[in-house]
Parts: structure tokens; C-alpha cells; sequence
């Protein structure tokens, strides 16, 4: 008898080992072949990006910024750091995303996270200091390098989710065409080494969703804002809005930066908004699992945030902005916390406390250029509570609090005989908070289809140190639609 349960043991352990080889051979990540590491190539293609883009705004666009020499080079050096005076979206958006390709391109070439975050940061600064007639910005610096990190991971794992080296035809080639939309460093690095057309029926995947599980979703609606909290004055928007939660981190096997993120973004259809309405990401960048009382799950971390709320006016003539908000580099400790789950209720529970390095915030008193919000540091609170009720439906409760503070301001100093380029200012000095309110609910009408209804109330309170007026701006829009998940 203990021979024949010796002899079933090992023959389970084989066949287990068999197994776990045949599914590793599935990823392309256990390939060692395939993941050597070529920082060199890295370099020269964030340097190539660099050029290309340079190139483009120079004789196609004809851009005054990008007619460099090395006497401006020189005058970079010499001047230093200052802050710009580039719109809402530039800086605080459009700076991480090309950042993210500076990222890309060393995830691309087989170095890990780590490894990947100095590209960022090299790019950044070639591109400040060689690649403008203006002056750096360090505004720039801290979004491109750092907030870039965090959109090159999540683009690189996503488009990991559309690729597979074992398709063909039509359907490879969509799968390689959307997932060069989602990074498209890594999929011009495929057409350069051909990956883009090889088959392989070994080690053709780039992510294993029984590891890290991933939940999408899109939702279609509209958007029903009010001006100035009149409700009767108000903006019909239709919405596009996607999201991903990726991984679990109630999970034992998230041992890596970015193993669990949520993604929330919404893209406007219409009315005066801009497309882009709100980006909000949390990673994941270290933390422990611990089970405190059983059945009770509790994920305690540091995480990395990047939040983006634009608005635009909501009526004709009115002079109210209803929000801009941004925390672009922000990092701090947060709980997700999992209560027993039933088969009627599943309640989780999840509260984040943040420091913001760089974050931005409407004014209503600094026009410069193209600047109409201040930039600062300062800090940010989060609570979700999420109650899930079976084949019925779901509760979410999203409360957030943002606090910027403005310390380099303009009002003692003589700017008429200042070079707007090198003004050098935050904003108005003085903070300001936002603080959003958002309870929303879902209503099962299939297993995957749900219908949808939120209500999102903006708070904003502006002190401004030389103005004896402060600002109270309070207003709220109502969404609905439909929601899919896949």
C-alpha cells in the first residue's frame, strides 16, 4: 500500500509537471530566446523619436519652438528649469504619453519595469534641453519622466492582451494593427524585427489570464452637465467610456509593479468638451497580501496615481469652467479590503492616501499664453466602496479629494519687462480643492450588458493669497447609459 502511494504521487507530481511546461511554453515571456535584453536599441529608438518628432514639428508644422541650435542648446543649459506656460492637455497629458513612449521603448527590448524607468527619464530630458528653442520646463521633466512611466506599463501590458504570434490573416493583422494603437513603440519594434508576421504555435502568447485575471468594460451615454449648479442651464455630451481592471491584488502572485491597475477613461462625443474628459489610473507598485480574520482578504500597498479631469464651457456665455484638475506624479499608501462574499452580496471597500509631486488646478485669475490653471504639489484621499448584488446588479460610492498647492506665484514680481517664455511662475499662489462626489449603479439586463446612471457632484474652493477674492464653484452632472462588459 505505501509503495502504490508513492507510485500515485509521483505520477501526479509528473503529469503536473507536464502540464505547468505545457502551458509555459504557451508565453512568449518563457521564451529565452526571445527575451534578451538590448538596452543599446532601446536608446537609439528613444533617441529616433526624438529626432522624428523634432523633425516634424520643424518643417512640417514650421513650429518657432523647434528651430534649435546649439547656441539655444547652450542657453538651455545655462538657464535652467522653469515653469511653461503650454494649455491644460499639453502638459499634463500629452508630456506623460510621449513619455510613455520613451518607456515603450525599452519594454519593447526586453528590460523589465525598473530598468525601463531611466528611458523616461533620459528622454525627458534630451528632449527639454535639445529638442525646443524654449527653455525646459520642469513641469515637463516630472510629467514626461514619472506619469510616463505609468502610461508606457499600462499600454505595454495591454497590448500584451491583444497579441498572439499563432494567428493569421485578417486576424492577425487586427490584432497587430490595434495593438500598435495601444503601444505603438512596441509595434513599430515588431515590424523592425519581423514578429509582426511570424507564426508561432509555441510561446505565441503575451499574457496568461488564469495569473493575472482582466476585467473590460465600455459604456455609451450621455452626459447631462449644469452650469454654475443651474439646472435648467446646461450641455447634452454623449460619452464613450472604457474600462479595465487588470489583475487581482487579492491575489498571492502579484509580486511585480503594475500587476493589478484599474483604467478609467472617458471620451467625449459632442457639445463643447473636449474629446478627452477624464483619464484616472491606479498601479500597484509594491504591497502585501494579508488575511486578517477569515474569509476577510486585505491588500495593503504603494501605488502610483495619475488623475485627469478637463472640462471645457459648458453654454454660450457663460465664463464658468466647471473643472480642471489634475495630480500627473502621484504616489501613496492605500487598502483594498474584501469582505466575505455571499451569493447575493460582494462588498470591497477601498481607501488610498496620496502625496502629489506635480497636479494642476483651475484658476480663475492667471492668463498666460496658454495657461488658464495653476500648477503646484500637494496631496489627495480616495474611498471606493463597491457592493456587487448577484445576477442583479451593483452600488459604487467614489469619493475624491484633491488639495493643490501653488507656492511660486507672479503677483510680486514686475512682469512687464519679463520674457513671457521665462516668467518662471506656478500660478496664482494660494490652493485649491476639488472634491468630487459620485454614487452610480448598474442594473443587470443580461449576464453582460448593464444599464447605467451616475451622479457626479464637483465641489471647488480657490484661495488665492494677493486676491482678496476667493472662489466657491459647485456644479453636477447626471450620465446614463448602457454598458457592456466583456
Amino acid at each position: 500500500m505505501k509503495r502504490l502511494s508513492i507510485y500515485l504521487i509521483s505520477l501526479l507530481l509528473a503529469i503536473g509537471n507536464i502540464y505547468a511546461q505545457q502551458t509555459d511554453s504557451l508565453f512568449a515571456y518563457n521564451d529565452s530566446s526571445r527575451m534578451i535584453k538590448r538596452p543599446w536599441r532601446a536608446a537609439f529608438q528613444s533617441i529616433g523619436l526624438n529626432i522624428g518628432v523634432w523633425a516634424f514639428d520643424c518643417y512640417a508644422m514650421n513650429e518657432k519652438f523647434a528651430k534649435i541650435s546649439l547656441r539655444s542648446i547652450r542657453r538651455n543649459i545655462n538657464n535652467g528649469l522653469v515653469w511653461d506656460n503650454d494649455n491644460f492637455s499639453t502638459n499634463l497629458l500629452a508630456h506623460p504619453y510621449n513619455g510613455s513612449l520613451y518607456f515603450s521603448s525599452a519594454r519593447a527590448n526586453g528590460l523589465n519595469f525598473w530598468g525601463s524607468v531611466p528611458y523616461s527619464i533620459a528622454g525627458s530630458m534630451m528632449w527639454e534641453i535639445c529638442g525646443e528653442a524654449e527653455p525646459p520646463a520642469i513641469n515637463d521633466l516630472l510629467s514626461t519622466s514619472i506619469a510616463g512611466v505609468a502610461l508606457g506599463e499600462v499600454s505595454y501590458r495591454l497590448s500584451s492582451l491583444i497579441l498572439d504570434d499563432s494567428k493569421q490573416g485578417v486576424n492577425r493583422f487586427f490584432r497587430e494593427f490595434v495593438g500598435t494603437l495601444v503601444s505603438p513603440v512596441r509595434g513599430i519594434n515588431r515590424l523592425f524585427t519581423g514578429d509582426a508576421w511570424k507564426v508561432r504555435h509555441k510561446y505565441n502568447m503575451y499574457h496568461d489570464y488564469n495569473k493575472y485575471p482582466v476585467k473590460f468594460s465600455a459604456a455609451i451615454g450621455n452626459r447631462y452637465m449644469v452650469d454654475d449648479n443651474h439646472l435648467f442651464r446646461n450641455s447634452n455630451s454623449p460619452y464613450l467610456e472604457f474600462d479595465v481592471l487588470y489583475g487581482d491584488p487579492l491575489k498571492e502572485n502579484t509580486h511585480y509593479p503594475f500587476d493589478y491597475f484599474s483604467l478609467n477613461s472617458v471620451f467625449n462625443l459632442g457639445g463643447n468638451q473636449p474629446v478627452i474628459g477624464s483619464i484616472n489610473l491606479l498601479a500597484k507598485l509594491y504591497g502585501k497580501y494579508l488575511e486578517p480574520i477569515p474569509e476577510h482578504k486585505m491588500f495593503i500597498g504603494l501605488f502610483q496615481h495619475f488623475d485627469f479631469y478637463d472640462s471645457g464651457l459648458l453654454v454660450d456665455g457663460s465664463k464658468n469652467i466647471p473643472f480642471k484638475i489634475s495630480e500627473a506624479v502621484a504616489f501613496g499608501l492605500g487598502m483594498i479590503y474584501q469582505f466575505p462574499t455571499t451569493n447575493k452580496v460582494n462588498i470591497r471597500q477601498s481607501s488610498f492616501l496620496n502625496g502629489i509631486l506635480l497636479g494642476g488646478s483651475l484658476t480663475d485669475y492667471y492668463k498666460w499664453i496658454d495657461r488658464n490653471y495653476n500648477m503646484g504639489s500637494g496631496y489627495s484621499i480616495k474611498n471606493c466602496t463597491s457592493i456587487g448584488f448577484g445576477k442583479y446588479g451593483n452600488f459604487e460610492l467614489n469619493l475624491q479629494h484633491y488639495r493643490i498647492f501653488t507656492w511660486v506665484g507672479y503677483e510680486n514680481k514686475n512682469i512687464a519687462g519679463i520674457d513671457s517664455l521665462y516668467l518662471n511662475v506656478q500660478g496664482d499662489k494660494g490652493s485649491a480643492w476639488l472634491t468630487v462626489i459620485n454614487p452610480k449603479m448598474g442594473i443587470n439586463l443580461s449576464p453582460n450588458l448593464l444599464m447605467t446612471a451616475g451622479l457626479y457632484y464637483y465641489l471647488r474652493n480657490t484661495y488665492y493669497a494677493y486676491y482678496r477674492k476667493n472662489v466657491f464653484y459647485r456644479t453636477f452632472e447626471v450620465r446614463f447609459g448602457l454598458r457592456y462588459s466583456f
